[in-house]
Formats: structure tokens, sequence, C-alpha cells
């Protein structure tokens, strides 16, 4: 797999030439923008620089799982735009790359899953068109956990059948504690979308997508910037699915400035025609969310502390004892981020208690009803459990294949679950395939089926929103929430609201290892979420106390 030779042998390259005038090392876009107007760099030493950097460390955290090979070319026709004067937007010349279940038309979208394995798909998504139209050099295409996690619960994050194990920059080793050394790094990724090579200064900034936690949780674990959307501020056209319910994608950085430039890029000027949803949220005047970034945007704000489950440990409906909370030093972390943002001139508000996290009600509490997909939770075993997910991902997947025509390599979900089982050799099955297989018995035509995954839903959006975020929000007069890393990011999905995460600290990773065994710790940032359509008000509390705070540290490679 190229992925894992040399890039620099595969693209026949040299050190690039600007290389003593211009490091890509934690360069900011606005930085590389200000080298190449300046002249002191091209878009083409960019990439080179890049691709040397992929070819050094790419076998260490196989963070790509293919690489453009037209990456020059593409790099080397905006350079000649420059010359001539022609400058597409912030983006012109800067290498990008997306997550591999995002449509190219110039790489395979595989979404890591075997049956898909080299289909190159018959058009682009929405957004890598914006994104070329900004003049973005999509580079690479990033590793991802195994169809966006919806394989089986349990699978090592950021493994795939196409792609194989993935690594944090932060510890590349692999996982030496009993029922966890399959293959797996002793550092988690996140979730199913990767930073590991924006950490790693392989590429600018990387596209990440979200169903339930996977971009704040991958952005937390490689110390990134990152900003989950409003569901529908950018198209999902061309994405494979999950849930169309849930999915978006996202813009994972290494600053909030870096994430507000993507943010406007990925959104386009106007509603997709191919995405509904697409109408949900105005962009700003321009697309410009970097006007939002003021460093005394704190001041007067008013910031929510989520406390009872979500820090602390608090007893659920039907349950015997309290669950949830996180360990004491990621409790010290946020009793630190708390102290900074007072100092900051903003008012905490603490304990600012999620009412249908604290509902004493089974009904009425959103935490209780998970996705189906943690038991069997198959009919008959799935009245405890939402079915949005498993319904959504049938229903999402069989219009998504149905868009790739003729050539499309499965046509169907049973087709994929058949296609896997056949090929099983080949190791199509390595943590089994049970969310395909719980999703495949959802019957779409089915009225007691829709009955019940609209009732699911309607039942996830009133307590994750109206009964929710919102009422907090309101009752406090809020800003924003806060919570550690991903935490409260599930809970966030099912309304659909926006997350701005700011890298911060480092925390203990986990227990259990061998004696002799030293373990690293585990990045973890900090995420202001709001309700619908508040990313600008996110984007400028998140970037002033990124600039209080300047925490992000790259990794030791």
């Amino acid at each position: 797999m190229f992925r894992f030779i040399i890039a620099a042998a595969l693209f026949g390259l040299s050190a690039p030439v600007s290389a003593t005038e211009f490091s890509v090392v934690e360069a900011t876009i606005p930085e590389m923008q200000a080298a190449m107007e300046e002249g002191r760099v091209t878009s083409r030493d960019l990439v080179t620089a890049y691709l040397v950097r992929l070819g050094l460390y790419e076998n260490t955290i196989n963070a790509a799982i293919a690489v453009n090979a037209q990456a020059l070319e593409i790099a080397d026709a905006l350079d000649r735009e420059r010359a001539a004067g022609y400058i597409r937007g912030p983006l012109h010349g800067i290498p990008i790359a997306i997550k591999d279940n995002i449509h190219t038309t110039d790489m395979p979208t595989t979404a890591g899953t075997l049956a898909l394995d080299g289909f190159v798909p018959p058009y682009d998504a929405t957004l890598v068109k914006n994104l070329r139209d900004g003049g973005a050099v999509i580079i690479a295409k990033t590793v991802l956990t195994e169809m966006a996690n919806w394989m089986v619960l349990g699978m090592a994050n950021n493994y795939s059948a196409v792609g194989g194990y993935a690594f944090n920059p932060y510890d590349t080793r692999r996982d030496p504690r009993p029922g966890l050394n399959d293959g797996r790094g002793v550092l988690p990724t996140g979730s199913s979308s990767s930073g590991a090579g924006t950490a790693a200064n392989l590429w600018a900034a990387n596209i990440g997508t979200e169903t339930t936690t996977s971009i704040i949780g991958p952005a937390s674990a490689a110390m990134l910037a990152a900003v989950k959307p409003t569901v529908g501020r950018i198209s999902r056209w061309g994405v494979i699915p999950v849930s169309y319910d849930q999915d978006t994608a996202g813009p994972m950085t290494r600053t909030v400035t870096d994430a507000a430039i993507l943010l406007g890029v990925l959104e386009g000027t106007k509603p997709d025609p191919k995405d509904a949803e697409s109408r949900r949220c105005k962009p700003p005047e321009g697309n410009d969310y970097t006007q939002f970034l003021k460093v005394d945007s704190l001041k007067g704000a008013r910031i929510g502390v989520p406390r009872a489950w979500f820090i602390e440990p608090h007893r659920l409906p039907r349950n015997d004892k309290p669950s949830a909370g996180i360990p004491e030093d990621q409790k010290a972390m946020m009793s630190e981020i708390i102290t900074i943002l007072r100092a900051s001139g903003a008012t905490v508000v603490d304990p600012a208690d999620i009412p249908s996290a604290i509902s004493s009600s089974w009904e009425d509490n959103g935490l209780v009803r998970g996705s189906c997909s943690r038991k069997p939770n198959f009919k008959g075993d799935d009245s405890e459990c939402s079915v949005v997910l498993k319904y959504g991902f049938k229903r999402d997947f069989t219009a998504w294949a149905a868009t790739l025509g003729p050539n499309a390599p499965v046509k169907s979900l049973t087709e994929l679950r058949e296609w896997n089982v056949a090929h099983e050799s080949l190791g199509t099955l390595k943590y089994a395939q049970r969310s395909l297989d719980i999703s495949d018995e959802q019957e779409l035509s089915l009225p007691e089926d829709r009955s019940r995954y609209e009732a699911d839903r309607a039942n996830d959006v009133r307590l994750a929103g109206a009964e929710g975020v919102d009422v907090i929000m309101q009752h406090h007069n809020l800003d924003a929430l806060i919570f550690a890393g991903s935490r409260g990011s599930s809970f966030l999905a099912k309304a659909g609201y926006p997350s701005v995460h700011v890298p911060f600290g480092l925390v203990k990773n986990g227990d259990g290892f061998p004696l002799g065994f030293v373990s690293k710790p585990a990045p973890l940032g900090v995420s202001f979420s709001g309700t619908a359509c508040s990313e600008p008000r996110l984007l400028s509390l998140a970037y002033a106390f990124e600039q209080a705070t300047l925490r992000r540290r790259p990794p030791e490679l």
C-alpha cells in the first residue's frame, strides 16, 4: 500500500525548494497564505513538504488511507493562477486531507470496507466541490473506523479492513493489555475520524465527519481545534452515511482560526439543492467566520457547566447506582478551565445541569435510551434504546447506493453484508458486522418500523433540544455550555447541535498496563456547545479561550 511506502520515492521528490525559508510544521493557514503571497513558498512547495513528511512518518502513524497522485499537478495549476493574479480564497493552494467516506473523483472512496476498495465514485461530494472551488489541494484521504464505526460496537477506533490500524501520534505504541492487544494503539484516537495527520503536520488540516462523537472526539485526542457544525450547515451530499438525521462533516485543525476559515469554505455560499437540510442555517456575510474571532469575546459571556453525569456521577432512572462522571484529573482540568474563563471576564454558571439529563422519569430522561447498538438490539430486544441510527443507516445507505449508478460496487445493505460474509477470509469480519445486521432487519416499507423510528427520532430531538440544551441555556441566558472533550457530543448530536473544540491539556491514559509499561498522557480539550446555528458565537468564545491559553503542543515524533 502507498500508504505505507515512502511518499517521496513514489512522487520522485526532493526536499522542497523553500524549506530553509518556510516550515510547514505547526504553520497556520494564514501563515501559509502570507508566505505564498510574499513569494517565499509556493503551493507546490507546501505539497512537497507534506509528502516528504508523509514519507517520514506514515509507516509509524498510518494517517492516510490514500494519497492523491495528482496533488502536485493541482498545486502547479493553483500556482499559475496566483501568478496571474487570481486568488480563489483563503484556501488557495493549501493542502487538505478528507475522511475516506467523502466522495472524491480523483481518489477511491472506501469507508474502509473491502467491498468498496478501489471504488472511485462518479461525482464529488458537495463539500469537496466547495473545497476545490476554494483552491484547496486535496492531498489525501484519512483513515477511519470502518463504515464510520457502524460495523460493530467495540471495533478499535480507526481500524478498517482496508487501512488496518492507525495510531495516535502522541503515543504510537500498540496496546499491551490483555483483551486490547489485537494490534490497536495504546492511546485512543477518539472516534471514527482521524486527526493524526493534522496533529503530526502531514497536511494543513483535515475534514472529519460526525454522527455522535467523531469530530470532537478525535480532535480532543489529537490536541486539535475543531468545529462540529449544526447538522445541515455543511451539505451531506456525497458522504457515505450513518444517518443523515445526525451526520455532519466539519473541520479539524491546529487553531480555531484555521477551523473558522475552513468552515466558511465547506459551507458554501448558498444551500445545496441536493440536501434540503442545508437551508437550516444562514452563512455569515462573505462566508467569513473569522470576523467573529475577537480576543475579548469572553468578557460578559455567560458559560454554563453541565455537571451531573457529564462531570460528576449521577444515578439515572431504573439504575441502582450513579454512572458516568469523569476521572479526578479531568475534573481538575475542568476546574482550571473554569478559573481561566472567570479570569477572562466570563460569568460561569456552575452547575447548569441539563433538565432532561437529570430527570428522574425514564420517559423524560435523555440519557437512558442510547442508540440500539450496545446489546444484541435486534427486534424484540430494542424497546429500551433508540432505533434512529439503525433505521437511518439502512434508509440512507440505500439512498446513497442508488446515486452511484449501474457501476455501484454494492446496491443494497443486504448485498454489502453478504459480500462481507462471502469474503470473510480476506478479513472483512475481524470485528463482525452486528451494526449492519441490526440495521438490515429494519423494513423501510413496514409502517410499524417507520412509526417506531419516527417516535424515537421525535423523542431524541425533544430531550436533547427543546427540553435539554435549549431550556437550560434559556433559563440561565447562556452563550454556551462547556464539556470535557467530547463528553457532551452524543447527547448534543441527537438534536444536531454544534460544538467548537479547543485543545488544552494532558490527562492519564487508562489503567491496567503491564508492569514496566509506562503509559504516556492523553490529550484532552474543552468543547463550547450551543443551540442550532450558534457557530459564530461559539467560535468567538473558543477563540478567546484559545488565545488566553495557547495550550496546543505538537507530538514528539
